[in-house]
C-alpha cells in the first residue's frame, strides 16, 4: 500500500487535529481516491465522522492499497497535532505512510527557510532529523542568503484491515424536530464552561450531593431563530437565549418524498408552533447534555465555517460543522 500527499493547508490540518484530540486520543483515519474521513468513536461521549474533500487540505494526493485503494488507519491525534504544529511555518510539507522496523509511520517531512541575517537551523546529527534535535548556530559571514533545513516528524499508526472497520457506521437517526444555525461556537463555549463551573460549585456547597447531576446542560431550540441554553441546579437557575438566528429551508432534493415529504416533516410541523421572541413554551425542541463534554464538542469552533445543529427532541443533538473552501463551497463537514 502507498499514501503520499503534499499539504496545501497546514493550518486547517493543524486546527482539525487539535480540535479532534479534546474529543478523543486516536482516530480512525481512512484514506480513498475520493475523500479522507477522521472517526472517533469514544467508549463514552462524543462520537466524531469528519468527511473532508481531498483539496481541502492536500495538493497532490495518492493513494493506492489492494483494498480498492482505500487505507485504514489507526492514528494518535496528540502526536499528529504536535508534528502538524512544527510544519505552521514551513515552506513546504509532505506527508507519507512508511515502515520503520516493521512500525507503521506517518512521516510528516516539512521544508524551512531561515534568514541568514543571524541565526540558521542545522542539524545536530546530519539528514533528516526531529524538531528536538536541531540547535540554533549563529552563521558565518560568507553564508548570506536564505538556507533551507528539512524536518521529518514520524507519527507511529496501526494499519486496520477492512474486516476490522466493516462494522463501524456512522449512527442513523430519525428526522430533525428543528434545525438551526448556530452563533460562533466559542461563544456558545465561554458561556456553557461558565454554567458549568457555577453548577459544580454549587455542587461541591451542597452536602451529600453528586457533582455528575449537576453538570447537566439543557439545549432547545425552535423553528423562529430562538436557541436556549440553561442549567438548573437546587440553588439556582440561570439560562441565555439568542434570537433571530437562521433556521436554513430544507432541500426538496435531499428530502425522503420531494415537497411532499418537506410538508411532513418535523420541523414543519414545529415551525406552526413557538414565536420568534422566544417566550413561547410551544415549538421548543430539548435536549439534555453532559456540560464537560458539550465543552470539548466546542472546541470545533476554531476550525470556522458555519454550524448546523439538528434537535431530536429528547433525544439527541447532531452539529454539522462546515469547513470553510477556498471556492465557497461546503465540501468537507464534520457530524459530531
Amino acid at each position: 500500500m502507498r499514501f503520499k500527499a503534499s499539504i496545501q493547508n497546514i493550518n486547517t490540518f493543524t486546527k482539525l487535529t487539535a480540535s479532534l484530540n479534546s474529543l478523543g486520543p486516536l482516530a480512525w483515519v481512512k484514506l480513498s481516491d475520493e475523500q479522507v474521513c477522521f472517526t472517533i468513536i469514544p467508549e463514552q461521549g462524543t462520537q466524531v465522522w469528519a468527511v473532508l474533500s481531498i483539496d481541502a487540505i492536500f495538493e497532490t494526493y495518492t493513494v493506492q492499497s489492494a483494498a480498492n485503494n482505500v487505507i485504514n488507519l489507526e492514528v494518535p491525534l496528540t502526536s499528529l497535532n504536535r508534528a502538524l504544529k512544527s510544519a505552521l511555518n514551513a515552506t513546504s510539507a509532505q506527508i507519507r505512510l512508511t515502515k520503520k522496523d516493521n512500525q507503521p509511520l506517518l512521516a510528516l517531512t516539512i521544508m524551512t527557510t531561515s534568514s541568514s541575517n543571524s541565526y540558521a537551523a542545522f542539524p545536530t546529527t546530519g539528514g533528516n532529523v526531529n524538531e528536538d534535535d536541531l540547535e540554533q548556530i549563529p552563521m558565518d559571514d560568507g553564508l548570506r542568503g536564505n538556507r533551507e533545513t528539512i524536518i521529518t516528524q514520524e507519527v507511529p499508526v496501526r494499519v486496520l484491515g477492512p474486516d476490522t472497520v466493516a462494522g463501524l457506521h456512522e449512527p442513523q437517526c430519525r428526522e430533525p424536530d428543528v434545525h438551526i444555525i448556530l452563533p460562533p461556537l466559542m461563544q456558545l463555549k465561554s458561556i456553557s464552561d461558565r454554567f458549568t463551573k457555577l453548577a459544580l460549585a454549587g455542587a461541591k456547597a451542597g452536602a451529600g450531593v453528586g457533582t455528575s447531576s449537576r453538570t447537566r446542560l439543557e439545549m432547545a431550540a425552535n423553528m423562529h431563530g430562538c436557541l436556549k441554553m440553561s442549567i438548573r441546579t437546587d440553588a439556582m437557575s440561570i439560562s441565555s437565549v439568542w434570537t433571530d438566528l437562521n433556521n436554513p429551508e430544507l432541500d426538496p432534493s435531499q428530502v425522503a418524498g420531494g415537497e411532499i415529504g418537506i410538508a411532513e416533516h418535523p420541523s414543519t410541523r414545529m415551525k406552526q408552533l413557538g414565536s420568534a421572541d422566544g417566550r413561547s413554551e410551544e415549538g421548543w425542541a430539548i435536549v439534555r447534555i453532559d456540560g464537560r463534554d458539550w465543552g470539548k464538542v466546542m472546541s470545533v469552533g476554531r476550525l470556522g465555517g458555519r454550524v448546523i445543529a439538528c434537535f431530536c427532541h429528547e433525544h439527541a443533538l447532531i452539529l454539522y460543522v462546515y469547513l470553510p473552501s477556498d471556492n465557497g463551497e461546503d465540501e468537507s463537514v464534520l457530524t459530531v
